[in-house]
């Protein structure tokens, strides 16, 4: 019994101060809502708001990412839309773990996201979104944590997917749709670049959510039957780079606060080439 005890509390000890550390006890041992709800409420917000298009006059643009601003405080978040806003990038990607959950921290996040009139943003939901019953917030927010985008440049169109792993899996529903969407759709488009929170490939070891071995496998072989370019994910709050055939996997350095390494993605899209560049602040 005391055995069962003592690593019951190395157990959360691990959890607490894991990365992405600000854990809520509760959301570490349960999930508020399983991700096929969430599936569930986004599909219903897409049949209403419809999937976002952008039409741009530009034959390049950019698109900046970041994710990890755990807000609550937003001094890199404030940095990085200043950024974003003096580089004319066409979009910005908010990638999870943007806030910690909290009914205050989304308060902040909404007062200070940058206007549509100013520039489109989109959001994906990552582990720490979800706390403190943290969908709610979001979805009555934000909408849909499972959609696309399109963007529309004179020489071709680009598709923008954006998956919710926010509990450490996608799940059976929101495979499925990923896998109807890469089937009917990609062969319309130029480049395809997926962003979800959790990443797919450790770079340090801790105790908090990723995706299930079964799944990476099956998404893999997905992303390189259908000619996925790009994977786009934070959570390890380090940035990495693998690649596997012709898919890239980028991870993103934390955008909190407080963190020597601060970042975000800048990605280049023009009519031969999608690069991207890690930018510290």
């Amino acid at each position: 019994m005391q055995n069962s005890i003592i690593k019951t509390i190395c157990l959360l000890s691990c959890l607490v101060f894991s990365s992405c550390e600000k854990i809520d006890l509760r959301s570490a041992l349960m999930s508020y809502e399983k991700v096929s709800e969430r599936f569930d409420q986004s599909m219903e917000w897409n049949t209403r708001q419809g999937y976002p298009k952008i039409v741009t006059s530009d034959d390049a643009y950019k698109i900046m990412v970041m994710a990890d601003s755990h807000i609550g405080s937003t001094e890199n978040y404030d940095l990085f839309i200043k950024d974003v806003l003096q580089k004319k990038s066409l979009a910005v990607v908010m990638n999870g773990d943007i806030t910690t959950g909290r009914s205050e921290d989304y308060n902040t996040l909404s007062a200070i996201r940058p206007d549509k009139n100013d520039i489109e943003s989109f959001l994906t939901v990552g582990n720490h979104d979800l706390y403190f019953n943290g969908w709610e917030e979001f979805y009555a927010r934000f909408g849909a944590s499972v959609y696309y985008f399109t963007v529309k440049s004179p020489l071709a169109s680009d598709l923008f997917i954006c998956l919710d792993s926010g509990s450490g899996t996608l799940g059976e529903k929101q495979m499925q749709w990923l896998k109807r969407i890469l089937e009917n759709k990609r062969k319309e488009y130029r480049h395809c670049v997926v962003f979800t929170h959790v990443n797919f490939f450790r770079t340090r070891h801790m105790g908090s959510t990723n995706l299930l071995v079964e799944e990476l496998h099956t998404l893999m072989d997905m992303f390189h039957e259908y000619q996925v370019n790009m994977i786009i994910t934070g959570h390890d709050h380090i940035k990495s780079v693998e690649v596997l055939g012709n898919t890239t996997y980028l991870t993103m350095d934390a955008l909190l606060d407080g963190n020597e390494q601060a970042g975000y993605l800048l990605l280049h899209i023009d009519e031969k080439e999608l690069n991207y560049t890690f930018v510290n602040l």
